[in-house]
């Protein structure tokens, strides 16, 4: 088994889902820029061309709202770093745009916001819960951060379909926290904050965005909570 100091001169494994835009592109960033091994998830072969292109990291073009997504995810994630330290759950969806009233609200919506924002995000840690373990055992950190929102925690108005599955997200992440205490992997749930992003657009179109966080900004502080997080 390795050392508490051979594991941390090796360099960390990170899987970032989301990894094409706003902060999960920050955060790919950042820890490429720290000599982190990376592999991302994004939806679009072009944008996860690019990111991969400039960055360096590895690229995986998949959908974590499509459970048949999932298995090759975790299997091509874990392959391509060797194993696997830290998982950020970033993708997200947002329900019905623009947003709507739960009323008028459709169950197709709701159910999509679901699948990538709480069913994504619980598949893929299950499927690299043993690697997150491993992890652990050797010195290595074994985290995981779920991306929620303050949606999850006030009842905004026309923000219900992304609300329930960030509080639904928030509630599985403290309670698996508690549940993996004896395998010494740590479940987080980071509120990132009102951030630039494309995801913001959508939401709430011709936005102040003076007013807003730098993505760069909120992958910085999450950052450090990781390693915060880790042994």
């Amino acid at each position: 088994m390795s050392t508490h100091n051979e594991a941390s001169a090796t360099p960390l494994r990170v899987a970032i889902t989301g990894g094409t835009s706003g902060l999960g592109l920050a955060l790919v960033r950042a820890y490429a820029r720290q000599g982190a091994r990376v592999a991302f998830v994004a939806r679009t072969a072009e944008g996860v061309a690019r990111t991969a292109a400039e960055t360096g990291a590895v690229g995986i073009v998949a959908d974590v709202a499509k459970k048949d997504d999932i298995h090759r995810i975790a299997l091509q994630a874990s392959a391509a770093l060797g194993g696997l330290d830290v998982l950020v759950n970033n993708a997200s969806d947002l329900g019905p745009v623009p947003l709507a009233l739960l009323a008028d609200t459709d169950c197709e919506d709701l159910e999509r916001a679901l699948a990538t924002n709480l069913m994504g995000p619980f598949r893929l840690t299950k499927a690299l819960l043993g690697a997150l373990a491993a992890s652990a055992r050797e010195g290595r950190g074994g985290v995981v951060v779920n991306i929620i929102s303050d949606a999850a925690l006030t009842p905004y108005e026309t923000w219900g379909a992304y609300g329930a599955s960030k509080a639904a997200l928030s509630h599985l992440s403290h309670i698996w926290d508690a549940e993996l205490t004896g395998e010494g992997v740590r479940v987080l749930a980071v509120d990132p904050g009102d951030m630039d992003t494309p995801l913001h657009e959508l939401a709430i179109p011709g936005a102040d965005r003076a007013s807003l966080k730098r993505p760069e900004a909120s992958a910085a502080e999450i950052v450090a909570a990781i390693a915060e997080a880790r042994p």
